[in-house]
């Protein structure tokens, strides 16, 4: 056991998460007075002795991601600056995990820029949901905790006793994760075959695999503008699979017009998690929302504790 007490904070992207997992906790929610200035700027003030305790502060990214970014170092800073033993910080959505590599050329690798910034910042270790890409772990000199959703998404589809299941992976770059899902609801694996020709846009130009008749169900990291999800729909529907089309990710970011697009798109259900937040106007029928909050908790308390989560990672 740590010497030192455990105190979880939140900040103001997600304040809902931020409560949920405190619960799970058996906690109470650490004190902090979060402001902004008239002119713009934030003010963050740890309102309780943190010197020599561990701290976790729990903040995700969401169509604000440079303010919930700021947010989040200005708070790294006030606790390294108050004495904290150890900083973690948890961001269940982490902003710019698409700005991964250099695509072309004179182009930023922005997600290594965020890691630098945490870093810099004074955080220990970072805790996220299934990253865009793993080589973001990489970008780091300190812990980084890569948790899944694959088991909170596997235990609600198996609930469900689809028949003739098939999971389809959107582009080559998700079969790993993918085949892992079939895996666990003993379904067979499809892939769609998909080129980009910009940032946004992609085209599906053909279905690899078996989907005739069967009930598909197909698995992203998130889902966006939902153009990829669309798009592959489509295909699948004229590959004339069954009608009823799930849809799954961990991130339900419904940036543009990815809410029209998904109703337009009349799947039997689009599963996604509570790693942002998703408020009313951008929730329609059949949009089922899972909660991480139970998952992270057992991530912080298990790093407090010392303890392996290797578990959590499958």
């Amino acid at each position: 056991m740590a010497n030192s007490e455990l105190r979880v904070f939140y900040g103001t992207s997600h304040s809902e998460l931020g409560e949920k997992i405190v619960k799970h906790l058996g906690l109470t929610a650490g004190d902090i007075k979060i402001s902004r200035f008239s002119g713009g700027e934030i003010y963050a003030r740890i309102a309780e002795n943190v010197r020599g305790q561990s701290c976790v502060i729990i903040q995700t990214c969401t169509d604000q991601v440079n303010a919930d970014l700021m947010e989040l170092f200005i708070i790294i800073d006030a606790m390294k600056r108050a004495s904290a033993s150890s900083i973690a910080a948890v961001i269940p959505h982490f902003g710019y995990a698409r700005q991964d590599r250099k695509a072309a050329s004179r182009e930023p690798i922005s997600a290594r820029l965020v890691a630098n910034l945490l870093e810099t910042a004074g955080a220990d270790r970072v805790v996220a949901m299934d990253l865009h890409s793993d080589q973001i772990q990489g970008f780091f000199n300190i812990p980084v905790d890569t948790l899944t959703a694959i088991p909170i998404i596997t235990n609600y589809i198996k609930s469900k006793n689809l028949k003739d299941p098939v999971v389809i992976a959107p582009d080559t770059g998700r079969v790993k994760v993918a085949k892992k899902l079939a895996d666990r609801i003993g379904a067979k694996l499809a892939i769609l075959h998909k080129v980009r020709s910009g940032h946004h846009q992609s085209e599906i130009t053909h279905v690899v695999g078996e989907v005739k008749n069967k009930t598909v169900i197909l698995t992203d990291d998130m889902i966006d503008t939902a153009g990829t999800i669309t798009s592959g729909i489509d295909a699948l529907r004229q590959a004339s699979c069954n009608s009823d089309v799930y849809v799954t990710a961990t991130h339900g970011i419904f940036s543009g017009p990815a809410v029209e697009r998904m109703t337009k798109a009349n799947c039997a259900e689009v599963i996604v998690t509570d790693t942002l937040p998703i408020p009313k106007e951008k929730q329609f029928q059949g949009l089922k929302i899972l909660s991480t909050a139970d998952l992270l908790a057992q991530a912080i308390r298990r790093n407090y504790e010392n303890q392996s989560i290797t578990s959590l990672f499958d």
